[in-house]
């Protein structure tokens, strides 16, 4: 009877391994990447253990600096409409976190704060800039307002777009992805098997307004997910424990935005609230319709109402100069040869009452 057992084991682990290795999906070739999502635009700023941060710079380099941090599983394509939007009038810089996109994993394997902010320090060094305004979505936004917490000289401003890090009681049906990575057996096989139809499925779980995923935006996904390094990456960071900083939240005295769509089903909407009452100079929108990504679901809002927030509260105009007095009606201009205003005449007899 033993041996039955172990045999009827021994063809299930087989058959088991069979399919992983029938359904196995590869890894995506790292140059052809480079080449297709990086392209003539693409820099890289070297960081800690040899890691290049792929990111993009565009705009007058002397202009105020905006930097914009995607959320986990994306890349620095998530912020186009909002980079286009606001380049003429500042330099916008977007990376690719650790563990992300074209930058790869961490050398370390590091994806606590100390670890992901090696790519947003490398971009700051990378470009000169002594601060910045910080937007950043999901995941990106924990990392901005993080670094508010622990680097707040250099944080000129903030956006958080469906933002992470504030407890909640409220529960989010998630997307399929995630619900795969939070399982231990889900996230082996997803390190191996990544279907193009599951990240298909992922994406509309995130997003409200699904008329505008297309083919394109799946493949992005797909594919750089697949860049080497990148699904272990993913792994690691759902393994990993953050510290919660959310009783920080009160040291970040730069002007905050937060905007959350509210559809959102990775971030109760509800965390909206608990940024504006943790922070002293935040306010708060919130999008009807809109899911997870409000950058890409409403880009003509989100841009509009990101440039009047930079124009309006973190570079408000210089107010104008008082206008000169104008001069009382009949008097004389004060002048003399000698710079010295002369005294003014004495009355006549005649001309008193």
């Amino acid at each position: 009877m033993g041996r039955v057992v172990t045999t009827v084991l021994v063809l299930v682990l087989l058959a088991l391994g069979g399919c992983v290795v029938s359904l196995s999906t590869p890894d995506t070739d790292a140059e052809e990447m480079k080449a297709k999502y990086g392209g003539p635009e693409a820099l890289y700023a070297p960081a800690k253990g040899g890691m290049e941060v792929h990111y993009r710079a565009t705009g007058p380099e002397d202009a105020p600096a905006v930097i914009l941090i995607h959320g986990m599983a994306a890349s620095l394509h998530t912020w186009e409409p909002l980079r286009a939007a606001l380049e003429d009038d500042y330099r916008v810089i977007a990376y690719d976190q650790p563990g992300h996109g074209l930058t790869g994993p961490h050398p370390e394997r590091d994806y606590t704060f100390a670890g992901m902010v090696d790519g947003l320090d490398a971009v700051f060094e990378a470009e000169g800039l002594d601060e910045a305004v910080l937007i950043g979505n999901s995941m990106g936004g924990w990392m901005s307002w993080r670094d508010a917490v622990e680097n707040p000289d250099r944080v000129k401003g903030l956006v958080l777009a469906d933002a992470s890090g504030i407890p909640s009681s409220f529960s989010t049906r998630s997307n399929l992805g995630f619900r795969i990575m939070r399982n231990p057996v889900g996230r082996f096989s997803m390190t191996r098997i990544t279907p193009r139809s599951g990240i298909r499925r992922s994406i509309y779980g995130a997003m409200s307004r699904e008329e505008i995923i297309d083919d394109a935006m799946i493949d992005r996904y797909w594919e750089l997910l697949r860049y080497p390094g990148n699904r272990q990456a993913m792994a690691d960071q759902f393994t990993t424990e953050q510290e919660d900083a959310s009783d920080r939240l009160g040291e970040v005295t730069a002007p905050t935005l937060v905007i959350f769509g509210e559809e959102d089903a990775m971030i109760h909407p509800s965390a909206a609230d608990g940024f504006v009452e943790r922070m002293p100079n935040a306010r708060a929108i919130i999008y009807e319709g809109i899911g997870h990504l409000p950058m890409e679901e409403a880009p003509e809002r989100f841009s509009a109402d990101v440039r009047a927030f930079l124009e309006t509260e973190v570079y408000p105009p210089a107010p104008e100069p008082m206008p000169e007095p104008l001069p009382l009606e009949g008097a004389e201009p004060v002048s003399s040869d000698d710079g010295v205003a002369p005294l003014a005449p004495e009355p006549s007899p005649s001309d008193m009452p």
